[in-house]
């Protein structure tokens, strides 16, 4: 594989990680009295300025599964 393949991998991968964070941060301080613009704006975007779409895009991707698949690509390419 190509290193430019490799160096997309891994900014995908970089960006999944992120998004983990960002989810776990969510979950941490979401209760169904707080709505999600309230931790958003209390919580999230003081540490990630992402607006509230992104969380919105970030919320609905399957994070866990999308690295295994990166990690299975790039334990493809390595062999």
């Amino acid at each position: 594989m190509s290193i430019s393949s490799q160096r997309s991998l891994g900014i995908q991968k970089n960006k999944l990680l992120r998004y983990k964070l960002i989810k776990d941060l969510y979950q941490k301080h979401k209760t169904e009295d707080i709505p999600t613009t309230v931790v958003w704006r209390k919580y999230i975007y003081p540490v990630y300025p992402i607006s509230r779409t992104t969380l919105y895009e970030i919320l609905c991707t399957p994070i866990t599964n999308e690295l295994k698949k990166i990690e299975e690509l790039s334990q493809k390419m390595a062999s």
